[in-house]
């Protein structure tokens, strides 16, 4: 009985630290409330984004991704954020024209979101906590793995682009899981 009750523990830990992340709410871009219990048993990147960041490239690199894995369910959220540098200053309506428009983005794109400081969005609280690194969120286009059962799997740097080698093989391995 002793030698369960750790993996008892844990097992139980790990559904409760999954259930509550698919249970914070948030907007998409058109002002429906969903969370990421919409997306549960798929594997997905969470990304904050900016229009106006010299990383702002990267929304090209997370479409080809989405495009490339969807099938095997895999999506991409992003969560634009003004947060750093002042460098998201549009409306949602603009954001989400500027990503079709200049990136042909078709995955979901969501309402803009603080994702620092004392009004951040509950869901990157929750990512913060549950990452390896427990560092807030340093830049835009930090980017956190997600595996089929709601579990911090990874946390991305913003300079890594989203179709580095070694994210592809993270996202294979999940999916493959």
């Amino acid at each position: 009985m002793g030698i369960l009750a750790p993996i008892v523990f844990a097992l139980l830990f790990s559904t409760s630290v999954a259930s509550e992340l698919y249970s914070i709410p948030f907007q998409t871009n058109s002002g429906d409330t969903t969370s990421l219990a919409a997306y549960k048993g798929q594997v997905v990147m969470v990304v904050n984004t900016a229009s106006e960041c010299g990383h702002t490239p990267q929304y090209a690199n997370l479409e080809k991704l989405y495009e490339q894995y969807k099938s095997r369910g895999f999506v991409v959220l992003a969560f634009p954020s003004n947060d750093f540098g002042a460098q998201e200053p549009g409306s949602d309506a603009q954001i989400q024209q500027f990503c079709a428009t200049n990136f042909g983005v078709t995955f979901p794109l969501m309402k803009k979101i603080p994702v620092l400081g004392e009004h951040k969005h509950p869901l990157y609280k929750h990512l913060v906590q549950q990452s390896e690194a427990q560092a807030e969120v340093e830049w835009n286009f930090t980017k956190f793995l997600i595996d089929r059962n709601g579990k911090v799997a990874a946390r991305i740097h913003y300079r890594t682009l989203p179709d580095a080698p070694e994210v592809v093989a993270q996202i294979e391995s999940l999916l493959e899981a």
